[in-house]
């Protein structure tokens, strides 16, 4: 034993995972150890599927069709043989949680059908980053969109981490969505449905919900929440307030800086939301949604307000 380490550290913990799977109703005991789907296998096969999708910019190949069909051939078949693994892992421990086992060739059906939207998954994050090129100016190529900004890593992630959830796989899908949301700020829960040409500019500190639609053309800036009200536990919710919690985001809308959208409301094809505004109803298509005006306190009022902050 360790120097460090007294015997009663171990004891403590010991009894605290008894607890804990008391609680869940475990018993105390570990009849079948539940694995796991593990994060750093599933970045590593996210990187894969990235240089597959992008075997120059992201994978660093060089040659000519054949080269590159062979080098997405070889990574993908890399990517999705660890991603099998994980959902396997996944559906190990939901049917030990559910004690009703899933049928053997399950993890390899989700992984195949995964492997068969990734043509049409390219083709969207393609919009995504056509999308940002057009609306920053500060962008000198679509490579160095791909490459460098947050909302292209964020879209990639998303991209990729939806259809693993559409397909039953939501453990898997969540820790993708996690890693993009470490690397970048940026929380998308891999159950939102998002149209073409996304846009997040900066990103940091955007929340996208579990239930929110987003449509096509849509830009966010910083700090946007698309989030629910309030949390299940304060209230006894209906179907609808369940699985209907987050915002409908209609085409062409732009949402500036620190805006909080909460709820199902619906935002218009076409409307803008001001920065900083707190939204928690419909706004029909085309509005202009702001806040107040700032204005200057008189200098009397300004003198007492700045005592009161020191």
């Amino acid at each position: 034993m360790s120097a460090f380490l007294p015997p009663s550290v171990v004891e403590g913990l010991r009894a605290a995972r008894r607890s804990a799977r008391l609680a869940r109703g475990a018993g105390g005991q570990i009849d079948v150890p539940p694995r796991f789907p593990r994060r750093e296998r599933l970045a590593a096969a996210v990187a894969g599927i990235a240089a597959a999708l992008y075997p120059r910019r992201i994978g660093g190949i060089a040659g000519g069709e054949a080269a590159e069909d062979a080098f997405v051939a070889a990574r993908l078949d890399a990517a999705l043989t660890a991603l099998h693994e994980e959902v396997a892992r996944e559906l190990h421990y939901w049917s030990v949680e559910a004690s009703a086992p899933f049928d053997d060739d399950q993890a390899a059906t989700i992984v195949r059908l995964f492997a068969a939207t990734l043509p049409d998954v390219r083709r969207l994050i393609d919009s995504d980053i056509d999308a940002a090129f057009l609306g920053d100016p500060a962008a000198r190529s679509v490579d160095e969109i791909l490459t460098c900004y947050p909302g292209a890593v964020a879209s990639l992630h998303h991209r990729l981490a939806h259809e693993l959830h559409a397909l039953g796989a939501v453990l898997t899908a969540r820790i993708v969505s996690e890693i993009a949301n470490e690397r970048t700020g940026i929380d998308i829960h891999p159950g939102a449905t998002i149209g073409a040409h996304f846009f997040i500019d900066h990103g940091t500190g955007v929340v996208i919900g579990e239930t929110a639609i987003v449509g096509e053309r849509v830009r966010l800036y910083q700090h946007v929440t698309l989030g629910a009200r309030s949390p299940l536990g304060s209230a006894h919710p209906g179907v609808t307030e369940r699985h209907a919690r987050h915002p409908i985001v209609g085409d062409d809308v732009v949402i500036y800086a620190g805006a909080t959208i909460l709820g199902r409301v619906t935002i218009g094809d076409g409307a803008t939301i001001g920065g900083n505004v707190w939204l928690l109803s419909d706004v029909p298509a085309g509005a202009v949604i702001v806040q107040p005006e700032a204005r200057a306190l008189p200098a009397a009022a300004a003198r007492e307000l700045r005592e009161v902050l020191k």
